[in-house]
C-alpha cells in the first residue's frame, strides 16, 4: 500500500513539473526521488498511457503537446514566455540588418516584437511571420516560395531551397523542435532540417530563442552543432545544468526576463 501510495506521489510531483517546466528529464527524476531511471521510465511509460503525459528520449513532455501540435495550438501555449523571449531577441538586431526568421511561433512573437522604427530587411519561409510585417513600413519583407507544410507553417521543399541560396543573411533566427548539448539543433521532420541546415550555411550567425520544453530534448533530425549557433536564448528559469553546458560551448547564452503576469 505505502509503495503504491508513493508511486502515486511520484507522478503527481512529475505533472506538477511539466506544468511548471513545460518538460522533465528522467535522469534528474531519479535523482530527486533516489530511485533508478528504470523506475522513473517505468513511471512516465504508465503515465503515457494513461494520456498525462508524452515521452521523448530523456524524459516527457505534457500531453498537451501530442494531442495537437499544430501551428495554432501552439499559438496558445504559454505566450508570454515567447514574448519574453523575444525582446531579449530582438536587442540584438541593428538598423539596416538583413534577418532570416525561420517558422514557429517563438519566432513569430520575435517578428512582432520588433520595433516600428527599426529599419531592417526580413526574408521568411513563414506566412504568419510575413503576414505580422504587413503593415511595418521600415521593414522589407522578403517571402520565399514553394510548397506550405502545414503543420509547421513553413515552405520547405527545392523551390524554398532555391530561394534561399540567393540570401546571405546577417542572423539567421532559427526555429528549433529540440536543442540537447550531444545533438545539437533538432527538427521533427526530414525536409525541415534539410531547409533549416541550409539557411544557417548561408547566414553569417545564427540566433536560436528556446523555450524550456525544447532544452534538452532532442528531436529526429538534425540541423546543426549547437556550437554552430553564434547566439542562444534561453528562459529566465532555464534548467541551470542545460545552461552550464550551453554556456561551456563557447556561445552567446542570453536570459530573457521574466514573463509578465497574464
Amino acid at each position: 500500500m505505502s509503495t503504491e501510495l508513493l508511486l502515486h506521489e511520484r507522478q503527481s510531483i512529475i505533472r506538477k513539473r511539466l506544468a511548471d517546466k513545460g518538460r522533465v528529464i528522467a535522469t534528474d527524476l531519479a535523482r530527486e526521488f533516489s530511485i533508478s531511471e528504470d523506475t522513473i521510465r517505468r513511471d512516465l511509460r504508465e503515465m503515457a498511457a494513461a494520456g498525462l503525459c508524452k515521452r521523448v528520449y530523456g524524459g516527457a513532455l505534457p500531453a498537451t503537446l501530442e494531442e495537437d501540435n499544430s501551428l495554432l495550438n501552439r499559438l496558445s501555449i504559454k505566450p508570454e514566455r515567447k514574448d519574453a523571449l523575444a525582446k531579449a531577441a530582438v536587442a540584438g538586431f541593428r538598423p539596416g540588418m538583413t534577418l532570416f526568421i525561420d517558422a514557429g511561433t517563438t519566432n513569430l512573437a520575435i517578428a512582432q516584437a520588433i520595433p516600428d522604427e527599426l529599419a531592417l530587411t526580413v526574408i521568411t519561409n513563414a506566412p504568419v511571420v510575413a503576414a505580422a510585417l504587413l503593415d511595418r513600413r521600415n521593414i522589407n519583407v522578403i517571402m520565399i516560395g514553394g510548397q506550405l507544410e502545414r503543420k509547421s507553417g513553413a515552405v520547405l521543399g527545392s523551390r524554398a531551397m532555391q530561394d534561399a541560396a540567393n540570401f546571405h543573411p546577417d542572423i539567421c533566427v532559427l526555429g528549433s523542435c529540440g536543442i540537447d548539448i550531444d545533438s545539437g539543433v533538432t527538427a521533427s521532420f526530414y525536409e525541415e532540417a534539410e531547409f533549416k541546415r541550409f539557411i544557417s550555411t548561408q547566414s553569417r550567425k545564427v540566433m536560436a530563442a528556446v523555450t524550456n520544453d525544447k532544452l534538452g530534448v532532442p528531436t529526429p533530425f538534425a540541423v546543426i552543432p549547437l556550437g554552430g549557433c553564434s547566439t542562444v536564448i534561453i528562459e529566465h528559469d532555464a534548467d541551470p545544468a542545460m545552461v552550464k553546458a550551453i554556456a561551456g560551448q563557447g556561445i552567446a547564452l542570453v536570459r530573457a526576463g521574466a514573463p509578465r503576469k497574464a
